[in-house]
């Protein structure tokens, strides 16, 4: 069994119903014996396996209320587990997701976690999905244009079809030209620049997302996000950056 195949054990039943014969599809196939030959080389690839399909195992389709994308894992070691812009407990908080908390700070007064795990908010039914699922130690990018942006496309295409009043968060040009693939009238799509440190002081700061995803929700009739992060010190009980 390669790594993709053993997707329909992690996946919630809900996206494996809704998504259907695309987890069968001979692409997927293809990139499970792609990463199973890197690991006979013993080439490091991040998420662990078992958090390779994270984002469908903790968001549940049918409770799907947000979307918010990202390119691709994090490199480091120890830091990618399977959610966009969240990093494992334990690690330093990145820059992106530390500007992500300012602007949770500054529009919701939502004071900083002392982690950067956000599996609450997609146990909330945000979906926090990267465009490539996986990536080579010390190399972004390494996984890009092998199999996975055709899969997650596709998620995003289900999710605009099947589902209706679902928020879209597209942070920077990369999420951005994921809109062609969302239906702008069943949806409530969200456009700022990245919260990366290059680009977060030309949009990203300031933009109000989360208390427009909120309001848009909450006007629907749907319960809002806690956007509040369960809190959780490090050994010295302080917050941690990675700069």
């Amino acid at each position: 069994m390669n790594i993709i195949e053993q997707a329909h054990h992690q996946i919630d039943p809900s996206w494996v119903e809704v998504l259907g014969r695309e987890l069968d599809e001979d692409y997927l196939a293809g990139l499970g014996d792609y990463l199973s030959q890197l690991q006979a080389l013993n080439k490091v690839v991040y998420p662990p396996t078992e958090m390779i399909f994270a984002a469908f195992e903790h968001t549940n389709f049918d409770n799907l209320k947000v979307v918010i994308l990202g390119q691709d894992p994090y490199h480091g070691d120890g830091q990618a587990n399977g959610l966009c812009f969240s990093v494992a407990r334990g690690n330093k908080i990145p820059p992106s997701l530390r500007n992500i908390f300012k602007e949770l700070d500054s529009d919701l007064g939502i004071v900083p976690a002392h982690h950067g795990c956000l599996e609450s908010w997609a146990q909330q039914g945000v979906l926090l999905l990267n465009s490539v699922l996986t990536v080579e130690a010390g190399d972004p990018g390494a996984h890009a244009n092998k199999g996975w942006e055709c899969f997650t496309d596709q998620v995003i295409r289900v999710v605009s079809q099947q589902s209706a009043g679902v928020v879209f968060m597209l942070w920077g040009n990369y999420a951005q030209k994921k809109a062609t693939l969302i239906d702008g009238s069943r949806h409530l799509i969200l456009r700022a620049a990245h919260p990366s440190p290059f680009s977060a002081y030309r949009g990203f700061l300031g933009c109000k997302h989360f208390s427009l995803a909120n309001n848009y929700l909450k006007s629907a009739g749907v319960q809002c996000i806690d956007w509040q992060l369960p809190s959780q010190k490090d050994d010295s009980g302080q917050i941690t950056f990675e700069l």
